[in-house]
Formats: structure tokens, sequence, C-alpha cells
């Protein structure tokens, strides 16, 4: 009994750690700033992509009201082009809307970059957030408002480490909603990640995960405790363009 009452009281430890890193920044501060984002391809683009796939999804934050950040991979994946303004959906909470878009930028040095996205139109209501100038240090708590699934969430954790080898220059996080270590998944790339004053330090790039054969399913599992579970670009990959027009 005593060995079972210490492990409960260590879960509800790791989860009432996590609700305190959720909440080091005021929910309300960070409404109108972060959107998914979908792109539903033409029928050639249809007739290229993988069999069943009829678009991509993602998340991104506004820069401004007429720009928007998220992952190169993210404006890669909806086929986005330098030259062509193409439709999207962006969905603020419960509102959405179609705009059209093109890649006013790419910016980093790793082979994850961020891609700055010109909208067509301003957005009224759009929350433009701070840039955050220094770097993340280990165990700064950090949050993300991400729409994995197409659905908000609003995800805290810390920063652990900036990665090395084939992950050189990410700034490797843990973010955790109480025990679920998958709460930042598909749909969450490009999302912002705010330190506790409300400014950008990074954006999600992807999740680290394994799978598991278990019977006749397959099952994804996160990364242990106390080790990184999400890959990021840092906001300084913004800085070398920031004159850019």
């Amino acid at each position: 009994m005593r060995g079972l009452s210490s492990i409960l009281l260590f879960v509800l430890f790791l989860a009432a750690g996590s609700r305190a890193e959720a909440g080091c920044v005021d929910a309300a501060s960070l409404t109108h700033s972060s959107v998914a984002i979908t792109r539903y391809f033409d029928d050639a683009e249809r007739a290229a992509a993988r069999p069943g796939v009829s678009g991509a999804q993602g998340t991104a934050w506004f820069l401004s009201p007429t720009t928007l950040v998220t992952v190169a991979h993210v404006a890669e994946g909806m086929k986005l082009s330098t030259q062509v303004w193409k439709p999207i959906d962006i969905q603020d909470g419960d509102d959405m809307r179609s705009i059209a878009v093109r890649i006013l930028y790419l910016s980093g040095a790793e082979q994850e970059k961020l891609a700055v996205l010109e909208l067509q139109r301003p957005v009224a209501g759009a929350r433009s957030v701070a840039i955050r100038t220094t770097p993340l240090v280990p165990e700064d708590p950090v949050v993300t408002l991400a729409y994995p699934d197409g659905r908000p969430r609003l995800v805290g954790g810390r920063f652990v480490k900036v990665g090395n080898d084939r992950l050189a220059g990410a700034a490797m996080l843990e973010l955790y909603d109480g025990n679920d270590r998958l709460a930042v998944d598909h749909g969450a790339s490009g999302a912002p990640v705010f330190d506790c004053e409300g400014r950008v330090a990074a954006v999600v790039s992807t999740v680290i995960t394994q799978t598991l054969a278990w019977a006749s399913n397959d099952i994804r599992i996160s990364t242990a405790w106390g080790t990184p579970n999400v890959v990021s670009v840092p906001i300084g990959e913004l800085k070398d363009l920031s004159a850019t027009p």
C-alpha cells in the first residue's frame, strides 16, 4: 500500500507541476495569437498526393495582422508558393475564415526553417505577439497554444536543452498536460512556444515518439519522464531575415 501511495503522490505531483507551468502565462493574453491553418488541395494536387490525402493542417501565429509564422514543413506540406496566392482556412477558436496566402520568406540555417506567410488581407482582431530576444535556458518554464487535431490546447512544460547531432540547434522541450505526454501532437507543428512573459521563444516542429507493436495493434508512446518529447525551432532563427521586406 505504501508503494502504491508513493506512486499516486508522484503522479499527482507531476500533474500539479504541469498545471502550474501552463498557468505561468495568463491564457487570456494569448487569445487570437495562435490559429489552426488548413489547406485543401485542388484536383491536380490531390492526384499527385498520397491516396486519401486531401489537404494539410498545422498551427501558426500572428507576427502582424498580415503575417503568420509557422514551420517550413507545414508550408511545404500545404504546397504554398512564394509567387501564387493560395487560399487557406484560418481557425481562431470557433471562428473560421478563408484567406489567400503566399510564402513571404523562409528563415533559418538549420534543417527545419521558419516560414513567414503573407496574408492577402489583414485579420481583424489578430493579436501580434512579442519576440524573446534571448535564448531559453534549461528549466525555463514554457507554454504553447497549439491546435492538435484542429482543437486549441494550452500545454505547459519546460525547456530542456539545445539539440545536437541531427537535431543541432533545435530547442528541445518537455511538454505535457497532467499525465498526457502527447498533448502536443499531429497538427501542432508551427505552434508558438511562449515564455512566462508571453513572448515567443520557439516554434513547435515535431514530437518525439516511438511505436510499439501490441497484439494486433501499434501503439504510439512518448519519451520517458524527464526527457524532451518535442522538438522546436528557436525564434532567433527569424533574426537573420528580420529586415526582409
